[in-house]
């Protein structure tokens, strides 16, 4: 490509970088509904355009078929449709309400696909807390759990965070049996949603149920009985005098304790939007005028969302994570003079963003890591280590040291750096891979008691590609920077780190991508820490085979697209009609060039590169096209400003690698 043709990549550039600015990643408005609809705060939290904003973003995702998926690109099952229809009916829309019918297509779809009592086990249990369910009909969750032995393989502590998290307040509700005040809605509700008259209903009969379109994870034979063997013969007993009175009151208060700890711990945000509504119900329940609900209703704010579609409740937030993409993607474009302000307050962002102490008392025994000197997804308050947003938010910080800063601010000081390679070491296993959260505590067969049908692997830790990809990113730059700190234990950790992603790789050469969709993703982040480790097309199979992965899969376009059917299926799905996708695009064209694409033949860039400049809109933005990130492998995620910054962050190493290879000819 000539130097004109660069000219209009870099042409390109300067306006996306204004659409930098915004972040977000939408989640799930319909369980703080109905918690405020619950708690009789409905009204004074979310005013008359904040409901209609939620009504207008459900409206604008119903499928033809009158239903809801899991994510806005799936196919509808019961759980979503079922909590739609009653956030539809709460915020005021009648049983035939609703645009284009809504509410009355809705309750066809349930009624077509069995009732409300297939829903899975989650929205089981917030039925039975409405009242529009029993609680006989829901498997046990006994508080009592938390009294176990730690020593004991599946004690709730040694379970993965997000997990942990939500069956903790659970727990305690289940263990309350708390039934919210039964409203003349509820007992419309009771009528619509079932099939056959409420009080005939066999509800210990329906506590296995689940509809076919929500069944992306079965229960394993073994769980059943587990629960069975609960609801049968333990339950009965704990609920009983004297076992009443003695273990389950003490196991209610230690459920209690906990909520209150993580609570306090996260400043009343919780460590996401499903734990943030149980708590503050639990909250609640204990004292309704209690300082820890009013604490929780001041922090409501934090994850509302408005957007073209209507308002969301996003899932925890990622200003941290997205920031440390937008500010590496700014300074890849080589424009600091232009964008020295906003390189400035990102910069003051993400230093404030440190977390700066571990949690309180003796963290490890309320089964927390250390979190000192990390970065959460979000914000200081979040409280959450994550190692990939750690290790994202250090490389900035060391980037950003090396300007000067008059212009980027005061560089952070080493101590805080020294904090944050303490925490990326304390997460790696043996096996070289980077954790997330947490140490992993419990064994991989713990996993088969994994009680959620439409998520997978939320029971135990486990090792990232992308985790691995980013912390060898940050300690090869640490290193350099600083290499008198530890030196021994960071080249070891990077060494281990780089055995880990070569063996992960999949035989196609690509990597299972966690966070993102999918392969594509997996690959991007495998090629840019095997790059980062010194791992290059000409030394390393790994390369090799990565290179080829991606080089197979690009389209005539010269663009990339990856279905969200890879990350459920595991294998490989392009986009239907062999689609491309701008993200997607950004990120090959990245690990393309990591891998050194452009120096052996960089037409495949171009091509790509092409396809990005021409795709651009007039003020600087980007399309919004298909979802782009992924939770627990069938969860999809919406990252908004990702259309943004990748685009913008390929599109700089685009010129400077053909800058690089011009200058080498």
């Amino acid at each position: 490509m000539d130097s004109s043709a660069r000219g209009i990549a870099m042409a390109r550039i300067a306006p996306a970088i204004v659409n930098l600015l915004v972040v977000s990643r939408e989640a799930r408005y319909r369980w703080i509904v109905m918690c405020l609809y619950i708690t009789g705060h409905l009204e004074s939290v979310l005013s008359a355009e904040h409901q209609k904003e939620i009504l207008r973003h459900i409206y604008c995702y119903q499928n033809e078929d009158g239903g809801w998926g899991l994510h806005i690109e799936g196919h509808s099952i019961m759980f979503t449709t079922v909590m739609n229809y009653i956030c539809m009916r709460i915020l005021g829309e009648g049983p035939d309400g609703g645009l284009d019918n809504a509410v009355a297509r809705a309750r066809q779809w349930i009624i077509d696909h069995g009732g409300a009592t297939y829903i899975p086990s989650w929205g089981k249990i917030w039925l039975a807390i409405l009242g529009i369910s029993e609680w006989s009909g829901t498997n046990p969750i006994p508080p009592e759990i938390w009294l176990l032995p730690y020593f004991v393989p599946i004690h709730p502590g040694r379970m993965c965070c997000y997990c942990r998290t939500v069956y903790l307040p659970l727990s305690y509700l289940y263990g309350r049996r708390f039934v919210a005040p039964v409203t003349p809605l509820i007992l419309q509700l009771r009528q619509e949603l079932h099939t056959q008259p409420y009080h005939l209903i066999k509800w210990r009969k329906v506590r296995h149920l689940c509809a076919k379109e929500d069944l992306y994870y079965p229960h394993p034979l073994i769980q059943d009985l587990i629960w069975d063997s609960l609801y049968i013969f333990v339950e009965p007993l704990l609920t009983r005098w004297p076992l009443n009175k003695l273990i389950r009151k003490m196991a209610l208060a230690k459920t209690l304790r906990y909520i209150q700890y993580e609570d306090e711990n996260s400043r009343y945000i919780t460590i996401g939007c499903v734990e943030k509504v149980l708590c503050m119900l639990a909250c609640w329940v204990e004292d309704p005028n209690g300082d820890a609900f009013r604490k929780h209703l001041a922090r409501i704010p934090d994850y509302l969302w408005v957007a073209e579609d209507g308002m969301k409740m996003q899932s925890f937030g990622s200003q941290q994570w997205d920031t440390g993409f937008a500010v590496q993607a700014l300074l890849a474009s080589n424009l600091v003079s232009e964008v020295g302000h906003a390189l400035k307050i990102g910069h003051d962002f993400i230093k404030s963003s440190q977390v700066k102490d571990n949690p309180s008392e003796n963290f490890s025994l309320m089964f927390r890591h250390l979190a000192k000197g990390s970065w959460t997804l979000s914000d200081q308050d979040h409280g959450w280590a994550v190692s990939d947003c750690t290790a994202e938010g250090l490389k900035c910080c060391l980037l950003l040291s090396l300007l000067p800063s008059q212009i980027v601010g005061e560089q952070m000081e080493p101590s805080q750096l020294y904090d944050a390679v303490n925490v990326i070491l304390s997460l790696q296993s043996e096996n070289g891979g980077v954790r997330a959260w947490e140490a992993r505590r419990a064994n991989s067969w713990v996993e088969l008691l994994n009680p959620s049908e439409f998520l997978e692997d939320i029971v135990v830790e486990h090792e990232y590609v992308e985790c691995t990809a980013s912390s060898i990113d940050a300690l090869v730059l640490f290193k350099k920077l600083y290499p008198k700190h530890r030196n021994d234990e960071i080249t070891n950790s990077i060494r281990n780190a780089t055995r880990y992603l070569k063996d992960t790789q999949k035989p196609d050469g690509s990597w299972y991508g966690n966070w993102g969709i999918c392969f594509i993703y997996g690959a991007w982040f495998g090629l840019r820490g095997l790059a980062a480790a010194g791992e290059t097309y000409d030394t390393s199979e790994t390369v090799h085979l990565a290179t080829h992965f991606l080089l197979k899969t690009q389209l005539d376009n010269g663009g990339w697209g990856e279905s969200y059917l890879s990350c459920t299926s595991k294998g490989y799905v392009p986009l239907k009609g062999n689609k491309s996708n701008l993200v997607q695009t950004s990120w090959a064209m990245m690990g393309l060039i990591f891998a050194g694409q452009a120096q052996r033949d960089p037409s495949p860039l171009h091509r790509g590169a092409k396809l990005l400049i021409n795709s651009q809109l007039e003020n600087g933005d980007f399309p919004q096209e298909e979802l782009a990130g992924v939770f627990m492998k069938n969860a999809m995620l919406h990252y908004a400003l990702y259309r943004n910054t990748f685009p913008v962050w390929a599109l700089a190493e685009y010129r400077k690698a053909i800058d690089e290879t011009s200058k080498s000819n």
